[in-house]
């Protein structure tokens, strides 16, 4: 794999995910353009951001 055109994505389980956005907000972590904290179908609060590397983070938290 081309390190330049292949990027990772990481999905990162929390328990107070209002609070983590928050905190990213606040300390102007550039939160993905379609990746704004919102309630999914399938039942989990998400949002998503870029590392430095262009890797996609998701963070998420079952509402169920």
């Amino acid at each position: 794999l081309d390190q330049k055109e292949n990027y990772g994505q990481v999905y990162i389980r929390t328990n107070d995910i209002d609070k983590l956005y928050q905190t990213f907000i606040d300390n102007k972590i550039s939160i993905h353009p379609n990746g704004h904290l919102e309630l999914k179908p399938w039942g989990q609060k998400e949002f998503s951001l870029l590392d430095p590397d262009n890797n996609l983070l998701t963070f998420g938290q079952s509402i169920n």
